[in-house]
């Protein structure tokens, strides 16, 4: 990717460059589900940083772990009513606290480049199969050569995994195994979402990557997506193999022409 197709996705809520919160921290489900619990949907970032900093709604012992989970969470997820992909997790959050893992997931992704560059292996893994925590590090060891010390790969590789498995892919405690999330019509209007954000449209939305994160057959991936339509998450039209994917109502009109620019670059 360009520096000019990041600079355009930046401003759509997108992070990139080399660094990220799961060098310390899993995606923080559990904080960001108390977070969201007892904050409006209309809140902005200061009412989220006043929740965790002054209200210690995610019960931190210590001034300094409340500080550092506002910083870990705002990067992680914007916490910010003007970041199109917050705004979105946000509006699709409470519909179905089975989605809240995926969505978390999707919305990480988008947003931590360390836990974006593992995306391929894990979902490489073959269904059923061992994931061992050796496997991680030396993979993440390849992708990050030099860059991290032993015990700090060994971490690192410890916050990936518990983010895939808190989001369904992996399971298990110690043993892990790669598995099958069951899939949702929130999660499914994310995916989509995210890749329409990056100015896909019509079949390519449902070829993208974040659409794999998933792991949904094309079959299960078509029902998710008439059953988000059928609840209002967005608008679906599939007739004689034309698909058609509509969000009304998820970006402003200034967004929405920063997408229209991101789909004349990529």
């Amino acid at each position: 990717m360009t520096e000019q197709q990041e600079f355009i996705l930046a401003q759509l809520g997108f992070r990139f460059g080399i660094n990220g919160p799961h060098a310390a921290r899993t995606m923080m489900l559990d904080d960001l589900r108390l977070l969201l619990a007892h904050t409006a949907e209309t809140a902005r970032r200061t009412d989220y940083a006043e929740a965790i900093i002054a209200g210690n709604v995610l019960g931190k012992a210590t001034k300094k772990a409340r500080e550092l989970a506002l910083r870990h969470l705002g990067t992680l997820y914007g916490l910010d009513d003007a970041n199109p992909v917050f705004r979105a997790l946000r509006r699709l959050w409470h519909n179905n606290a089975a989605a809240q893992p995926m969505l978390a997931l999707l919305a990480a992704l988008a947003r931590d480049p360390l836990l974006r560059a593992s995306e391929k292996f894990m979902l490489g893994l073959p269904v059923g199969g061992l994931v061992a925590r050796e496997d991680v590090e030396a993979f993440l060891e390849r992708t990050f050569p030099d860059r991290f010390s032993p015990s700090s790969l060994k971490s690192f590789a410890q916050n990936v995994a518990g983010t895939w498995t808190a989001a369904g892919v992996l399971a298990g405690h110690r043993r892990k195994l790669r598995t099958t999330p069951a899939g949702t019509a929130e999660a499914t209007a994310m995916a989509l979402l995210l890749g329409h954000l990056q100015g896909r449209s019509g079949q390519r939305l449902f070829n993208s990557e974040w659409i794999s994160v998933l792991c949904s057959s094309p079959d299960e991936l078509i029902a998710l997506t008439n059953s988000a339509s059928h609840r209002g998450l967005l608008v679906f039209m599939n007739a004689g193999g034309v698909k058609e994917v509509r969000f009304p109502g998820y970006l402003t009109p200034e967004e929405e022409r920063i997408r229209q620019e991101v789909s004349h670059v990529i």
